[in-house]
């Protein structure tokens, strides 16, 4: 296991076009919790600016010198003057000192790396295309990373997929010494999120105001994730879905597996071929998923069970890895999630009753939307005696659900001139009103009156402009919040077991 002086610390790389701001930048990384400050030699233009920095550090420093030279060619002159940079940069107290492979077997085979060990330690970095043709090597890579006297070595990749990041996690599971290793862009994020779980020896983090895409921030990786609680027993839960960038789940699922004392993580995955994903995630370190956009209605294609209700559905939102067999079971907690906060808001009250007091028998339900939360809604507004009318960007998709409720299908740009009957119910369960449409809604404005209570699945923003409007004409409204912490209650129980979850009012600030 790569676990030899595994040491869970958090590093933010800096860049700063001045020695004053990459100090100001080191002083609120250490303020936000980094334990490393990652800095570039290429953004030190002078040796007296490294001094300053390096005396003046206020957290340790890795000190990056990158390849400047094609090839890794360069004269013995060139050679020299890294060769005194590093030196400085060793007696100035630089605590970590990062060189790419062949800068460092060139220095090693001139017999001038040696010089460095004693009071730096050395980071021999790898920098890929990808990891796919780098595991059958990896050993022989590894041990030629060794032999130059590293005492650390990283691997760093892009990742086109979430399944090319299974490699970074099996280099730190198999590695014999200290090991970086991690994919770049948002498809990697979960190489920074998962890095102690499999043995890295830190994750990198990033500072307020300096995004950087595939690595979180700095405050998330220690008060979202908690990854320092993260370990090799650590359960992995996961949002599957395209896009990722909007998910809250993330704020509510781990603080709430600390408030509870289970050993789980929720990360965000994003995913571009189920397929290949269930193929290459098949550990039974990862436990379970939520399932969202665009894929509650594939994935039920590559479970191995579907729970009764999902089934008749025909959509999952929630998908548990069984731990007796391995086998992928499908659930759909947005049925009861929503409806009952469609019931909950039009009873005026929190009290559940019973399904034929429902306050939707018998009432139009105008659904935008046949996707799997669409398909969810419709199901629930059935059971409870409504009469389902279905608008769908897919006529055929809209009839097919429609078919299966007893319902009525229309086109969906039918949905603005459509009249709905006095006190009907609106739900919408199509991305409009989600970014980059945050200021779109499905139906005219002057139609909105006549709904008693309109419902939007879209809980970012918590108040979508559709909501705004509904309110304005004196409907009752029920956000996609109310819907997202009822499905994440259910969905919780069965990730851990647990029952009678009620999220507290510190889960639920970021909301």
């Amino acid at each position: 296991m790569g676990r030899i002086g595994f040491s869970k610390m958090i590093c933010a790389p800096l860049i700063a076009e001045s020695v004053e701001q990459m100090m100001n930048d080191m002083h609120q990384a250490k303020m936000e919790g980094a334990d490393v400050a990652e800095i570039s030699f290429d953004c030190i233009h002078h040796f007296l600016d490294l001094k300053l920095l390096l005396q003046n550090k206020p957290i340790p420093v890795a000190l990056v010198f990158r390849e400047r030279w094609k090839g890794g060619e360069y004269n013995d002159n060139e050679q020299e003057v890294l060769l005194q940079a590093l030196l400085l940069a060793k007696d100035l107290g630089a605590d970590y000192i990062d060189l790419e492979l062949k800068v460092a077997s060139a220095l090693k085979e001139a017999d001038k790396l040696g010089q460095l060990k004693s009071t730096s330690k050395i980071i021999v970095s790898c920098y890929l295309e990808n990891f796919n043709d780098l595991i059958q090597q990896s050993s022989h890579l590894v041990d030629e990373m060794q032999s130059t006297g590293a005492d650390i070595v990283k691997f760093v990749s892009d990742a086109s997929t979430i399944t090319e990041t299974s490699k970074a996690f099996d280099l730190l599971t198999n590695s014999q010494v200290p090991t970086i290793a991690y994919c770049r862009g948002e498809r990697g994020l979960i190489s920074q999120l998962l890095s102690f779980k499999f043995g890295g020896f830190w994750a990198y983090g990033s500072i307020e105001g300096n995004a950087i895409p595939g690595v979180p921030s700095i405050d998330s990786l220690r008060r979202t994730y908690g990854v320092t609680n993260v370990d090799k027993y650590t359960q992995v839960f996961g949002l599957i879905s395209k896009p990722i960038s909007h998910s809250k789940g993330p704020i509510l699922h781990n603080p709430t597996f600390r408030h509870v004392g289970y050993n789980g993580v929720y990360v965000p995955m994003l995913v571009d071929d189920l397929k290949e994903f269930f193929s290459v995630y098949v550990s039974p370190d990862f436990a379970g998923f939520s399932v969202g956009i665009p894929y509650k209605e594939p994935v039920t294609n590559f479970c191995d069970e579907v729970h009764p209700l999902a089934k008749a559905i025909g959509a999952v939102n929630t998908v548990i890895r069984r731990r007796n067999d391995g086998k992928l079971v499908g659930y759909n907690t947005d049925c009861e999630a929503a409806i009952g906060a469609i019931e909950d808001a039009l009873k005026g009250c929190n009290g559940r009753e019973s399904l034929l007091d429902s306050p939707l028998t018998g009432k139009q339900f105008v659904l935008a939307g046949a996707g799997g939360a669409g398909r969810a809604l419709a199901f629930g507004a059935k059971i409870r005696g409504a009469r389902v009318v279905v608008f769908d960007i897919d006529l055929g998709r809209a009839e097919s659900l429609a078919d299966a409720v007893s319902g009525e299908a229309r086109p969906l740009e039918d949905l603005p001139s459509f009249q709905p009957e006095k006190d009907a119910i609106l739900a919408n369960a199509t991305p409009i009103g989600m970014h980059p449409n945050m200021e779109r809604i499905p139906v005219a404005e002057e139609t909105l009156s006549y709904y008693e209570l309109v419902f939007d699945a879209v809980y970012t923003p918590r108040k979508t402009r559709l909501l705004k409007e509904a309110e304005a004409a004196g409907a009752i409204v029920v956000s996609g919040v109310e819907m997202f912490f009822r499905q994440a209650a259910a969905q919780f129980s069965l990730f851990t077991g647990q029952k009678g979850l009620e999220f507290t009012t510190e889960m639920t600030l970021n909301f």
